[in-house]
């Protein structure tokens, strides 16, 4: 069987040194015209392949980022992923995707050293640089030997977090602007003549959670009266929505006459509660979501939320990390990045009129 040639051979078949041809290797703009057809026809003829570990050996770059997820089912950091990587393909890297599934497990220590050993193995992988989406940087009291690991992490290679910034770490981060989204579909539901709103959702200990309901109590406090029996914290998915219209349902004689769902998927659970019920919003009660995902329009009924337009976000992160590994000096992108709120159905501003389809 034929070796395969080697970035050497090819540098000595070709006159020229190592690094020029990883130069080649890595689309690099500062190779001759004439240097680059040689070492590529050199390339061409002989099918080589360049291993991620050779070419990161000779250019210190093994153009791969490692995304850290601590729940890829959440559709919230599914979105997220999707335009990372379609932001990062054109610049020529590579994603690792690092699933912790360590979001919605309650305060766990051991949750906290599945991630600190996530860093190890990226410390190991040699990476450009690194996303860090959700886990223990998002809870209100970060424990102290991950923010070690992190920076530990940071010294190595770039890291960048999308989420609120912590005391001590010294990662880059891009902050989500949480309030906005709760007050914008607060309001929404006031001005449609709601007063008793309720707020569901989101798991205690957590910043999304606090910061999101702190904004749901501000608005309420400004034109309303806060009921503290419908506010329901408990998680993201749709059984914390199911779980939450169901404890609402049980310990209320009257139904209160709007929901703000922490995102999409809990709308969806209060949804389902409803129609076992024999009810459903917006006609036995209005539901408003603060985080807009995938698919919400196809709903019944279609869900009113807020976009966070994660594709902004995904750009801004990645831009700052691209500038980061290039040691260069950070310069701002674009820096609105501002909730949307979306009418549909689910809060009753849109219902289809009588006789039209």
């Amino acid at each position: 069987m034929k070796k395969n040639i080697t970035i050497k051979e090819i540098a000595k078949q070709a006159g020229t040194s190592v690094s020029t041809v990883s130069r080649v290797l890595n689309n690099n703009p500062s190779v001759s015209p004439a240097k680059r057809a040689k070492i590529q026809a050199i390339i061409d003829q002989n099918h080589f392949q360049p291993s991620m570990l050779a070419r990161g050996m000779v250019s210190h770059k093994t153009n791969t980022l490692a995304v850290v997820v601590s729940d890829i089912n959440n559709p919230y950091f599914t979105d997220l992923i999707s335009q990372i990587e379609q932001n990062a393909r054109p610049a020529g890297y590579t994603l690792l995707l690092i699933n912790t599934m360590t979001a919605g497990t309650g305060q766990d220590a051991s949750d906290v050293q599945v991630e600190i050993e996530a860093f190890k193995r990226i410390m190991e992988a040699k990476v450009d640089g690194v996303l860090i989406l959700g886990g223990e940087i998002d809870k209100e009291v970060v424990a102290e030997r991950y923010i070690s690991a992190l920076n530990t992490l940071n010294s190595k290679a770039p890291v960048v977090v999308i989420g609120q910034k912590v005391a001590g770490c010294d990662a880059l981060f891009v902050e989500r602007d949480q309030k906005r989204s709760v007050t914008l579909i607060t309001q929404h539901l006031l001005a449609l003549g709601h007063r008793q709103i309720g707020f569901v959702g989101g798991e205690p200990g957590v910043r999304i959670t606090s910061q999101r309901l702190a904004a749901f109590k501000a608005t309420m406090q400004t034109y309303s009266e806060i009921d503290e029996s419908l506010i329901v914290l408990n998680n993201y998915y749709p059984q914390s929505g199911y779980d939450a219209m169901a404890q609402i349902l049980a310990t209320h004689k009257q139904l209160p006459e709007a929901l703000v769902a922490i995102n999409d998927r809990v709308a969806e659970g209060i949804f389902r509660c409803l129609a076992d019920h024999g009810l459903q919003a917006p006609q036995d009660i209005a539901v408003g979501s603060c985080d807009n995902f995938p698919y919400g329009d196809f709903l019944i009924p279609r869900i009113t939320t807020v976009d966070q337009h994660n594709e902004v976000l995904g750009r801004i992160a990645l831009h700052y990390l691209f500038q980061l590994i290039d040691h260069k000096q950070l310069e701002q992108t674009e820096t609105t990045h501002l909730p949307e709120l979306i009418i549909r159905e689910s809060c009753g501003a849109k219902l289809p009129k009588e006789g039209k389809q």
